[in-house]
């Protein structure tokens, strides 16, 4: 089941299924290691929402999650 990624809770673990938004958007989001098929874990759910990538912190405010769909994984 897609979901927007501000929907998850922290610890939950989710795989990237569409990233919407402007190109310059998507691809910054890439260039952080954000892109379809990548696995990302929150770590601190809300806004701003802290997720690890590979490893990485990022943070992102909610309008930016609501625009990544993911599907939870486990």
């Amino acid at each position: 089941m897609l979901m927007p990624l501000d929907m998850l809770r922290a610890g939950e673990v989710a795989e990237v299924e569409e990233v919407s938004g402007q190109a310059a958007w998507i691809g910054r989001l890439a260039e952080l290691g954000i892109r379809q098929g990548c696995r990302v874990r929150v770590v601190q759910a809300g806004s701003p929402c802290l997720l690890d990538v590979d490893g990485c912190k990022l943070c992102l405010r909610g309008g930016e999650c609501s625009q990544i769909l993911v599907r939870p994984v486990g």
